[in-house]
C-alpha cells in the first residue's frame, strides 16, 4: 500500500524498554486503508451540487458531443476546392448557432457562426479576419484546407463511451462534461457522517470568553475550526459535539453517543499517555484500538480503532500535529470510504533553500513555502503548536527518518492545495 505522500519508507525508531515500537507511517496507512471499506449505497444529487463528490457508477454518454460537425469560429463555410486566389464567392445563406442550414450550392459560401452546424457540401471554415465582404459575396484571402476550423461530430465524446468512471472525484470540469451529455443528476457515493469533538479542560471556544478574561492555562480551541473545514472540503457531513471534559466517564459517553449515528468519530486531544488522556481506555472499553502512535513528527499520538459500527480516529491535540495527521492519514481514509479510486498525492522534487542539519529518528513533515527562485524556504519555528507555520507555508516537505538536509538538496514537496482539494 502506497503512502498518501509517496516518499520512500523509513524504519521506525527503536523502542524504549517497556514500550511498543512506533508504527512507521507507510505501515500505519496500509493498515488504515485496508479497513476503509467504501460505504454502501448511492445518492442521486443535482449536477450543480456534485462538486467534490465521488461517482458511484460509470457515466456513459447516450449521444455524440458535439452532436454534429460544427464551426469552430465565426467566418465563412465553403468547399475548399471552390477557392481561387482573388475570386469572390456569392454568400448563399447565413447560419447562426442554433440554426441548421441547407446544402451548400457549388461555388458559394455560407456566413457561419461559432457552434453552427456545417452545411452539407462544405468542408472548411475560414475565420472572418481572413475574409473580405464584397457586396453580396466574400473574398477569401487565404487558401483553405479541407477540415479547417471544423469540429467533428463526436470528437469530444462518442455515444456509448464511458466518460467519467466510478470512483472519480468530481471537479468543476467534470460537472460541465456531465452536463454536456444531458445529466442533470449524478449517482454519487454517500457522504461520510463524521462526529467531531475535542477533549481538554483547558479548551475555551472563541466568543465565550474575552482574551483579557482567559484563566491561566486556558487556550482557545483552534483544532475544531480547521478540522471541520477540512471535513467539509472532503464532502463529509459533520456533527460538532463540542468539547468533552477530561473525565473517563464523559469520554466513554461521548464516544458511545457518537458511534450510534456516524460512520467516523474524529477527536483531537486526549490520545497521549498522560493521566488526563482518556481516549485510549475509553475506546478500548467500547470497542477496539488497532493503531496507537506513529513514527512521524509532528503527530506521534495518532490512534485508530472501532467503536460499535463506527470508525474511530484520534488526532493529537497540538494544532500542527492535528493538521498534518489529518492531511496525511485522515484525508485518504475518508476518500476511500467514499469509494474514491485515487487517494494518493504525489510529491514533487524541489530544491531546499535551507539547512536542516539535525536528522530526527522519526519521519518529519516540515512546513515550507516556495520562493521566487524556485526553491523552498523553511518556517523558522517547526514546533507542533505553531499553527502560523501552516498559514505561512504553502506545503509540506516529507523528510525520511535519519536524513539531514543541506541547502540545494532535492526534497519531496507536496503543496497544501493538493492535500486540501
Amino acid at each position: 500500500m502506497s503512502s498518501a505522500l509517496t516518499t520512500p519508507a523509513s524504519a521506525a525508531p527503536a523502542p524504549q524498554p517497556g514500550r511498543a515500537p512506533l508504527k512507521p507511517l507507510d505501515e500505519a496507512l496500509a493498515e488504515l486503508m485496508a479497513r476503509a471499506a467504501p460505504l454502501p449505497g448511492m445518492q442521486a444529487v443535482s449536477t450543480f451540487d456534485a462538486d467534490g463528490r465521488v461517482l458511484a457508477q460509470d457515466l456513459v454518454s447516450s449521444l455524440d458531443v458535439p452532436a454534429h460537425d460544427n464551426s469552430a469560429m465565426d467566418g465563412y463555410a465553403l468547399r475548399a476546392a471552390d477557392w481561387a486566389d482573388g475570386a469572390v464567392l456569392p454568400v448563399s445563406q447565413r447560419i447562426p448557432a442554433g440554426s441548421v442550414g441547407h446544402a451548400l450550392e457549388s461555388g458559394t459560401a455560407a456566413r457561419i457562426f461559432t457552434g453552427a452546424p456545417i452545411p452539407p457540401g462544405a468542408d472548411a471554415v475560414v475565420m472572418q479576419e481572413d475574409c473580405e465582404a464584397v457586396d453580396a459575396g466574400v473574398r477569401i484571402k487565404v487558401k483553405p484546407r479541407p477540415g479547417q476550423s471544423v469540429r467533428r461530430r463526436g470528437e469530444d465524446v462518442a455515444a456509448g463511451a464511458v466518460v467519467l468512471r466510478r470512483g472519480e472525484r468530481l471537479t468543476p470540469a467534470s460537472l460541465g462534461l456531465a452536463a454536456s451529455m444531458g445529466f442533470d443528476k449524478l449517482p454519487v457515493a454517500p457522504q461520510v457522517r463524521v462526529a467531531l469533538f475535542s477533549t481538554g479542560d483547558e479548551l475555551v471556544m472563541p466568543g465565550q470568553v474575552a482574551p483579557a478574561d482567559m484563566k491561566p492555562g486556558a487556550i482557545y480551541n483552534s483544532n475544531r475550526f480547521f478540522l471541520r473545514a477540512l471535513l467539509l472540503r472532503l464532502g463529509c457531513t459533520v456533527t460538532d459535539m463540542g468539547i468533552v471534559p477530561d473525565r473517563l466517564d464523559a469520554t466513554v459517553a461521548a464516544l458511545k453517543e457518537a458511534s450510534e449515528q456516524h460512520d467516523l468519530i474524529l477527536t483531537s486531544g486526549g490520545v497521549s499517555v498522560g493521566e488526563e488522556d482518556h481516549i485510549k481506555p475509553a475506546v478500548q472499553a467500547l470497542g477496539e484500538l488497532v493503531l496507537w502512535q506513529m513514527a512521524i513528527k509532528p503527530g506521534k499520538p495518532f490512534a485508530y480503532g472501532k467503536v460499535g459500527g463506527a470508525h474511530f480516529i484520534g488526532l493529537p491535540g497540538n494544532p500542527v500535529s492535528s493538521f498534518v495527521t489529518f492531511l496525511v492519514l485522515v484525508r485518504p481514509f475518508l476518500l476511500r470510504l467514499q469509494g474514491a479510486a485515487e487517494v494518493t498525492v504525489h510529491p514533487i522534487a524541489v530544491p531546499a533553500h535551507f539547512d536542516w542539519p539535525k536528522a530526527d529518528k522519526r519521519r518529519e513533515f516540515l512546513r515550507v513555502k516556495r520562493n521566487a527562485a524556485g526553491g523552498l524556504d523553511l518556517f523558522n519555528n517547526q514546533g507542533s503548536g505553531v499553527l502560523t507555520s501552516a498559514v505561512w507555508g504553502d506545503g509540506l516537505v516529507d523528510n525520511p527518518a535519519g536524513r539531514a538536509i543541506a541547502h540545494g538538496d532535492l526534497v519531496q514537496f507536496t503543496p497544501f492545495p493538493a492535500l486540501m482539494a
